[in-house]
């Protein structure tokens, strides 16, 4: 099969197109013809070889999101068949091989079917995003109808679908962002207070939105100074999640205020093998928000499918331009 692979790390020239075997079928897995995948974070570091590189060989295959249509599925499974379209996020990262080829295995309960309305260039957009916020806000903030909400980074990609789910839960939901065009975005998501963070502190939209008495929960998708701001914009014994952890912080904030602080690393499940269905279940459970228009997800640009689309959409997402998600399609 077509692949496009790395065979040394560098800035988003170093992809080139190979010809590589395609995967055999495993018991518990199955075979994706890959439609479309996206462009995270994590993506770009593993290119730069700055993170999540252990296990990694060359040619190196690429890339976490997937979406596609089942070609092959192997002994023990039962959800899936030859023909149904799914999503997930499944590999290219601790040195399984990941969307950026012909085809892709895949562990079976890393996956779902994939949303009937959405295409699959939106199906991309969605796995790590989606479980990183059903992660943060349903299983670590157990977020309730009656909690206000500031989601840190409104137009990023976790951020505009964190906004979405919380809003799909009951909850108020703030926002930050830098521009007005920004603000228009996410109000158009569903917040209901948008704060640009060039003009406000913390202290200030935490006392115009909230009249002072801060967030019920923060969820920081940025890091740095997003997270210490975070811990100002928290309420008394509020609860923060973070997905940006590794970094030098003073938490004197967190400790005078008596702040709960969690961090969520999304590919823990793939990294290490355990609790690998939860993934599909978080999956199959935002295709169903989907189909009912609770969740859209943004598309920044959409790039093809060849060494060179790959190489714009990395330099895309690394130019802090991006607005949402960034995906190649076929």
């Amino acid at each position: 099969m077509q692949a496009i692979v790395i065979n040394r790390h560098g800035g988003p020239e170093v992809f080139e197109a190979a010809q590589v075997p395609t995967p055999l079928i495993q018991a518990g897995h199955v075979l994706i013809e890959v439609k479309a995948t996206s462009v995270n974070p994590v993506d770009t570091k593993i290119r730069e070889g700055s993170e999540g590189t252990a296990g990694l060989t060359y040619p190196a295959i690429l890339h976490l999101d997937v979406a596609g249509v089942v070609k092959a599925v192997g002994e023990g499974v039962t959800r899936f068949q030859e023909g149904d379209e799914v999503y997930g996020c499944a590999g290219g990262v601790a040195g399984l091989p990941g969307a950026l080829a012909d085809y892709m295995l895949a562990d079976a309960d890393l996956i779902a079917h994939k949303p009937r309305s959405a295409s699959f260039a939106q199906a991309a957009a969605l796995p790590l995003v989606s479980i990183t916020a059903w992660e943060a806000l349903v299983d670590r903030a157990r977020i309730r109808p009656a909690d206000h909400v500031l989601i840190q980074g409104g137009t990023g990609g976790v951020g505009h679908l964190a906004i979405q789910l919380a809003k799909a839960m009951g909850a108020t939901v703030s926002t930050t962002v830098s521009t007005d065009e920004k603000a228009r975005l996410v109000r158009e998501l569903g917040a209901d207070h948008v704060a640009l963070y060039p003009q406000e502190t913390p202290q200030q939209y935490s006392a115009r939105i909230t009249e002072g008495a801060g967030f019920d929960t923060v969820f920081d998708t940025v890091g740095g100074v997003s997270l210490l701001n975070s811990l100002s914009a928290a309420r008394l014994k509020g609860h923060v999640v973070s997905i940006i952890g590794y970094d030098t912080y003073d938490l004197s904030e967190m400790h005078f205020k008596g702040l709960k602080l969690d961090l969520v690393f999304m590919p823990i499940q793939i990294i290490h093998g355990i609790d690998r269905a939860h993934h599909g279940d978080i999956l199959r459970r935002i295709a169903v928000l989907v189909d009912a228009g609770a969740i859209t997800p943004l598309l920044d640009q959409c790039h093809p499918f060849t060494p060179e689309g790959v190489a714009a959409a990395h330099e895309r997402l690394q130019s802090a331009r991006a607005i949402g998600k960034v995906v190649i399609a076929r």
